[in-house]
């Protein structure tokens, strides 16, 4: 039974706010309210928290990526997966851009719904490991507005007494940190957590190149040569995310 987290459902089409409700309560979600309108999710959000919001893309008045940047202003930790029938490829992008977690084509398998609403309420945890905090708080942001949950520090010493506090699913580790270099600070979580997926981060793609490689051969997932692409960082998250996903 999924845990009781409150979902909103918004769709101009009664028909489908009801047939959804219905079908996510038998599932186990019993705060499940709707609304019709963008507006009146807006109204309905400051009224009471939520924490997953399915929204249409396409509403008369107000369309979902509008509703979705008012509503982020008032709850930024909801959780926002659009749902669309139509092509409407400018507003999808919109949507990727404003920290959307994701956007189902109607008519959806009830599976995929659930199996997304339970993916963003079970995001793996992870860390950043980078001197340069600038780093650090850029792919936090990025990452929170997918549904994840970050941890940052600024040395690998900071990065094993988190992981020996709490294991973390995932870390993304600089090559280039003081003290304990990034391959240290890996082999060091390893012993601490072995099944942890380590990606290393680097700036420095010619002088951190032997390290790299022996991260790569004691087991690190793979390496990202900064500067990156978010959208490359978000892509290797929800991989990871899967694999851990399913082996628990």
């Amino acid at each position: 039974m999924p845990d009781k987290a409150s979902i909103l459902i918004v769709d101009d089409d009664a028909n489908i706010c009801s047939s959804l409700s219905k079908i996510l309560v038998k599932k186990g979600y019993a705060t499940t309210t709707t609304a019709e309108s963008g507006q009146h999710a807006i109204d309905m959000v400051k009224e009471k928290p939520v924490d997953i919001i399915l929204m249409d893309i396409k509403m008369p008045i107000m369309n979902g990526v509008e509703a979705y940047k008012r509503i982020k202003q008032i709850r930024p930790s909801a959780v926002v997966i659009f749902m669309t029938a139509f092509s409407v490829e400018d507003l999808v992008k919109d949507a990727i851009k404003e920290g959307a977690y994701a956007v189902i084509k109607k008519p959806f398998d009830i599976d995929t719904v659930v199996n997304m609403i339970e993916k963003s309420k079970d995001g793996a945890l992870l860390a950043v490991v980078d001197d340069d905090p600038n780093i650090g708080k850029t792919m936090k942001n990025v990452l929170e507005r997918k549904g994840y949950s970050i941890t940052t520090c600024q040395t690998g010493e900071e990065a094993i007494a988190l992981a020996k506090d709490k294991p973390r699913d995932i870390f993304f580790i600089d090559m280039k940190l003081p003290v304990l270099n990034g391959l240290e600070t890996y082999l060091e979580i390893r012993k601490v957590n072995p099944k942890a997926v380590v990606v290393m981060m680097t700036a420095y793609r010619q002088e951190m190149d032997e390290l790299i490689r022996h991260a790569i051969e004691k087991g690190a997932y793979s390496c990202m040569y900064k500067p990156f692409d978010m959208d490359e960082v978000i892509k290797v998250v929800d991989e990871v995310f899967e694999r851990v996903h399913k082996s628990k």
